[in-house]
């Protein structure tokens, strides 16, 4: 049967543990044999936005795209988990207009813990002025206003931000809506997830 799908856009600094959730999401999806992609921002523009900047109306450009494809993978039925820095409100705004099953999920951390977390030295870069325009340090970060849910990960496991967002999906019929009633069983967590693929194996 077709039905609607989803998109879950996590928004929030690099480093806020947005890639981390939504491979979580994305492997959880997986194992109720539902439809989803996950569309990463490093992959997204490497690959669609090849070619953009980091001015205020390139990051635009790119958030367009990325909601394009988005919502024309929903309409189908998809699950799609947008995970993307996506800076500006006014923007993020506009994808909420367009989309109509759209979840905004504010990955909220610190700026002083998302530097902690930076393995790659992106942060310390940009403080020395090797890196022009990066969120956060000399290029600004508009936090969500009335996001549907925030995630605080400088304080929450991510078991207990993924339940939020699982428990979001469920009471909005967006999972119960998609899922296979013979094949899909309901959220148990990680611990139920992991299970559940030993099974599986």
């Amino acid at each position: 049967m077709k039905t609607n799908g989803v998109v879950i856009w996590l928004t929030g600094l690099s480093g806020a543990g947005k890639t981390t959730i939504a491979e979580t999401l994305e492997r959880i999806f997986s194992a109720k044999q539902l439809q989803v992609e996950l569309l990463d921002g490093d992959v997204i523009r490497t690959n669609l936005s090849q070619g953009l900047g980091y001015t205020k109306e390139d990051r635009d450009t790119n958030i367009r795209r990325v909601g394009f494809v988005a919502n024309l993978l929903s309409r189908n039925g998809v699950i799609v988990i947008v995970a993307t820095i996506s800076p500006y409100r006014l923007v993020r705004d506009e994808m909420k207009a367009m989309i109509h099953h759209f979840l905004e999920v504010y990955i909220n951390a610190p700026l002083t813990i998302c530097e902690s977390r930076d393995v790659k030295g992106l942060y310390a870069a940009a403080r020395k002025g090797k890196i022009k325009a990066f969120t956060g340090i000399d290029a600004p970060y508009e936090a969500p206003l009335t996001p549907d849910i925030t995630c605080f990960t400088d304080r929450e496991t991510v078991e207990e931000s993924v339940t939020k967002i699982m428990n979001a999906l469920e009471a909005g019929g967006f999972v119960d809506g998609m899922r296979s009633e013979s094949t899909t069983p309901p959220y148990k967590g990680l611990k139920g997830l992991q299970a559940q693929q030993q099974k599986a194996s």
